[in-house]
């Protein structure tokens, strides 16, 4: 016997049988028929609907292609069990984050300045990867493909001095998704000893692990090893080129010292983070750590989001071969997470030498905005600036200021400076401190960009006496 339902009336400009199946799965989830109850035969529908058996079978073929009805033998159509589920109230959502401030001058450490990035040359690689290698389009290496590998290889013991096979490589989208792969290789629960000030990215993602963040405070020359020796840490993460944020430069002693920490004790390693080291001011760019590592102990860890773009999100792992072993038992079928028509562009772009002759485009650029910036903010006499002579930015003290009323003082005039102490974990850090980056900073505005933030971080003058350089 058939059951009642509601007839649907059409309106709106979709097709009537997505509109007569809308309206029948909606009678059914509120029980009309009932679980097991048969509906109209499509030719009734037909009648009662005054439509087309082509709309009703339309429709029928809707709802019993997503189970909301089933076909029996000589009985037509009946309604599916849909079982009840206990809807819980949606609690309030919190409001989106408002829209960032329109800093006239955002001083951040993540920035580049896209003015030179080759678009025409990486427009036209990537479209050449696209039409010409359609098996591209398949799946790939799960570290990454071999080619690409090849060519970060030849490329990194050209321009770091890092030892290794293409098969130690892992390309990932970015250094914070191959951080998260590699804690995955150590025991639940592992010390890992971090640099303090050091990424705050890394320290949560230690923690969202399970493993035991450990602070290890950094000196004039980088890791203090005693602090790391007394930590009973199983990996320690470093960035001994230009260490992040102090800028300091850990010298050939120093990384001897914790190489020996790390070959003291079966499964200890390091982890070097190359980060920023592409660009060097005051001198040739200093070895990678991994360099000297003969005894398997380093991972090494690098991305291309300073050196050519963030938006690109290549990053790439090395992994001593015992560590490659366990990558391997971990994760045997991992897909690679960068496409592999954004490998094939990189690859290209690295073998047909653009990638060197956009590193020295870039590098002369920014070695240029440092000098610029730099130079108008010592002019001022009351600032100090220390980390300079390599990356994409510095640290800058003003003695007669707390760090609080450094920021306060910047945001004002429109400026976006960041406290030293966001990069703290444990320690307390150097007073007065704030970090300022200048890559993504314009070129032509960068002396008025200094002017504005002496300004701002000028001692209060009493009535009558001169006023501080750039009033």
């Amino acid at each position: 016997m058939e059951h009642p339902i509601h007839m649907p009336v059409f309106q709106g400009k979709e097709p009537l049988y997505l509109q007569l199946y809308q309206h029948l799965a909606r009678e059914i989830q509120q029980g009309r028929p009932g679980a097991g109850k048969k509906l109209p035969s499509k030719r009734r529908l037909c009648t009662m609907l005054g439509v087309s058996m082509s709309t009703v079978e339309g429709a029928y073929s809707l709802l019993l292609a997503e189970g909301y009805v089933r076909s029996l033998p000589r009985s037509g159509y009946v309604a599916a069990q849909l079982h009840d589920v206990q809807v819980q109230p949606v609690p309030d959502l919190l409001p989106a984050p408002a829209p960032a401030s329109q800093w006239k001058y955002d001083c951040s450490t993540s920035a580049v300045d896209t003015s030179v990035f080759p678009f025409s040359s990486w427009a036209r690689i990537n479209k050449d990867a696209v039409y010409q290698n359609p098996g591209l389009l398949q799946p790939g290496h799960p570290q990454g493909d071999e080619p690409l590998r090849v060519a970060l290889a030849g490329l990194l013991a050209q321009y770091r001095g890092v030892r290794c096979s293409p098969e130690q490589i892992v390309v990932g989208a970015g250094a914070d998704y191959l951080l998260s792969l590699l804690l995955q290789l150590f025991p639940q629960g592992s010390t890992v000893a971090l640099e303090d000030p050091g990424y705050p990215t890394a320290w949560s993602a230690v923690e969202r692990h399970g493993h035991h963040p450990v602070s290890i405070p950094v000196d004039s020359q980088g890791m203090e090893p005693q602090a790391l020796e007394a930590s009973g840490a199983t990996l320690a993460y470093v960035t001994p080129s230009h260490q992040f944020p102090l800028g300091v430069t850990m010298p050939v002693e120093r990384r001897s010292r914790l190489l020996r920490w790390a070959s003291q004790a079966h499964g200890r390693y390091l982890l070097e983070d190359d980060y920023d080291s592409e660009f060097r001011y005051a001198s040739r760019p200093i070895p990678a750590l991994q360099g000297l590592d003969h005894g398997g102990r380093v991972i090494y860890l690098g991305t291309f989001s300073r050196s050519i773009a963030p938006a690109i999100r290549v990053a790439y792992l090395i992994l001593p071969p015992q560590l490659l072993a366990q990558y391997r038992r971990i994760f045997p079928k991992t897909a690679c997470t960068v496409s592999r028509f954004e490998q094939e562009t990189l690859r290209q772009f690295l073998v047909q030498g653009l990638y060197s002759r956009h590193l020295r485009r870039s590098g002369n650029l920014y070695r240029r905005k440092c000098s610029l910036l730099t130079q108008a903010l010592e002019g001022c006499g009351y600032l100090t600036l220390s980390g300079r002579g390599a990356g994409l930015h510095f640290l800058l003290t003003a003695p007669h200021l707390t760090e609080g009323e450094m920021v306060a003082r910047a945001a004002e005039s429109g400026l976006r400076v960041y406290p030293l102490s966001r990069y703290c974990h444990q320690i307390v850090p150097p007073p007065s401190t704030v970090v300022v980056g200048y890559a993504g900073l314009p070129a032509d505005e960068l002396e008025a960009c200094a002017a504005l933030l002496g300004r701002a971080l000028a001692p209060v003058t009493a009535p009558g006496k001169d006023a501080p350089p750039g009033e």
